[in-house]
């Protein structure tokens, strides 16, 4: 994830970032340039569209499609945002539980019992580090897909390690429990905190394995592909071959849309504008060891 000043607005348009979108779109960009200049040239120099008026119709159809368009793409980004920020807050929530487990924990275990705290210290700190793989891993993606993908077949033998290490944790502090240094009490106490790591981990796969539905954003996809190609037809005799950098800037405005809405809906997927999940996670030991090991 950046970094940066939302105030800083110089810098923002005259810099040229890796996520920048316009890069990635440059061969598209060129491409939609050329097929924009012929269909100008044929309608201007050809057939002479313009000179008879057969095409005015078109501008009118494109300012309606326009408007639908736009809020189509505007759902499209809320909702991947609303992917984005949840999955923000889950970690968020981890972070607390972590940190408010690690403090119970040092109220109630004696300061010289230095083996059970180191064991708390490691596995707390952990549990927030094979959360981050497990949520970059394709297979956690491809869970809930129908089609059947081999490489979910071949980790069948693979235990689920979040809930490997919650489910160590879990038997520590029963263990603890059996041995009278945690009473009923304080096992409650702690219960909360321990449940809320499942939770998470269960909110953030969702958010994995349940990508906006499929027939959504194949039509929206589709919907921009049509728009801009017809673009030139009814803008030829208006603007002339002014209508080739208008129809680049307008597939450059709703691409990039769409791209930073895919990047976006899988926080987890380790790009430049995700949720940084492995910081958080180093974020978690350091504060988890400074409260039961200082």
């Amino acid at each position: 994830m950046i970094a940066y000043n939302p105030k800083d607005w110089f810098t923002f348009i005259f810099r040229l970032h890796k996520a920048d979108t316009f890069k990635r779109l440059i061969p598209l960009m060129i491409f939609i340039a050329f097929y924009a200049l012929i269909i100008a040239y044929l309608e201007i120099n050809i057939f002479k569209l313009g000179a008879e008026n057969k095409l005015k119709n078109i501008t009118n159809l494109h300012t309606l499609l326009g408007f639908v368009l736009s809020m189509l793409l505007v759902f499209r980004t809320n909702t991947a945002y609303d992917r984005w920020w949840e999955g923000r807050k889950l970690w968020g929530n981890l972070v607390n539980s972590s940190r408010n487990l690690a403090l119970k924990l040092n109220a109630i275990l004696p300061l010289e019992d230095k083996s059970n705290r180191d064991f708390f210290s490691k596995a707390i700190s952990y549990y927030a580090f094979v959360l981050t793989e497990k949520l970059s891993q394709e297979s956690t993606r491809l869970q809930l897909d129908e089609i059947d993908h081999p490489e979910l077949t071949a980790n069948e033998s693979i235990l689920h390690q979040p809930n490997r290490v919650a489910s160590i944790i879990y038997n520590k502090v029963f263990l603890l429990k059996k041995k009278g240094l945690i009473n009923n009490e304080e096992l409650l106490f702690l219960n909360t905190e321990l449940q809320t790591f499942t939770d998470v981990c269960g909110g953030c796969e969702r958010i994995k394995n349940t990508p906006i539905p499929f027939s959504y954003s194949l039509f929206i996809k589709k919907f921009i592909f049509f728009y801009v190609m017809t673009i030139p037809f009814g803008y030829s005799f208006n603007l002339g071959y002014w209508m080739v950098p208008f129809v680049v800037f307008v597939f450059y405005v709703l691409v990039s849309l769409e791209l930073i809405a895919e990047e976006i809906e899988d926080p987890f997927n380790n790009d430049t504008n995700d949720i940084p999940t492995l910081k958080i996670s180093e974020n978690i030991k350091k504060n988890i060891r400074e409260i039961l090991l200082k």
